[in-house]
C-alpha cells in the first residue's frame, strides 16, 4: 500500500509542478514576469519535492514511472488550463472567395472591428478580413464566421501588441 501511495504523492506532484510550469511560460511569453516569477517558485518547490520522493527510493520503479507519467499528464493538463485562460488577444485572418457571403457585417455588427482587404489568391479574387479579438472569445467569432460563410478559411495567432509592452515596462519601472 505504501508503495501505491508513495507512487501516487509522486504522480500527483509532477501533475502540479508541470502544469505551473506550462502556465509559467506562457506569462512569460505575455512579459508578466512576476506572474511568471511566483509561478517559478511554486513548480520548483514541488519539483524538489517529487525528486525527493523519487531520489531516495532508486529502488523503486514504480515512483520512477509516477514521475514520468506525471510529467506527461501535467504537460497535457497545464496546456489545457492555459487554453481555458486564454490570456491576450489574437489576430484571425478570415479568407472567403469574393463572390461568396461577407463576414464583416456580422463581426462588426457584434462589436468586433473589422478591417477588409481586397486581394488575389489561387482561384481568383478573394477578401481578407482581419480582427483583433481576446482570446477567450475567439469561439464566439468562430461561430460567427461559420454561421455566415461556412466555406471561410480561417487563420489565429496570438498577438502581443507594443502598447501593451510599453505599458507593462513603464508599471515595472515605477
Amino acid at each position: 500500500m505504501s508503495v501505491l501511495l508513495g507512487a501516487l504523492a509522486v504522480f500527483a506532484l509532477r501533475l502540479v509542478d508541470v502544469s505551473i510550469g506550462a502556465i509559467r511560460i506562457v506569462m512569460l511569453v505575455r512579459q508578466e514576469r512576476w506572474i511568471a516569477g511566483l509561478l517559478g517558485f511554486f513548480e520548483s518547490l514541488t519539483w524538489v519535492v517529487a525528486a525527493g520522493l523519487v531520489f531516495s527510493n532508486l529502488d523503486d520503479p514504480v515512483r520512477m514511472v509516477a514521475f514520468a507519467l506525471g510529467f506527461g499528464t501535467g504537460t497535457v493538463l497545464g496546456s489545457t488550463i492555459e487554453r481555458r485562460l486564454a490570456v491576450g488577444k489574437a489576430v484571425m485572418r478570415i479568407i472567403t472567395p469574393y463572390d461568396s457571403p461577407e463576414v464583416a457585417p456580422a463581426l462588426r455588427d457584434a462589436g468586433f472591428g473589422v478591417t477588409v482587404v481586397n486581394a488575389e489568391g489561387l482561384n481568383g479574387e478573394v477578401r481578407l478580413a482581419f480582427t483583433v479579438v481576446p482570446r477567450r472569445r475567439v469561439p464566439e467569432v468562430l461561430e460567427i464566421v461559420r454561421r455566415i460563410n461556412p466555406e471561410a478559411f480561417v487563420t489565429l495567432e496570438d498577438i502581443f501588441t507594443p502598447e501593451v509592452r510599453a505599458r507593462r515596462s513603464s508599471r515595472v519601472r515605477k
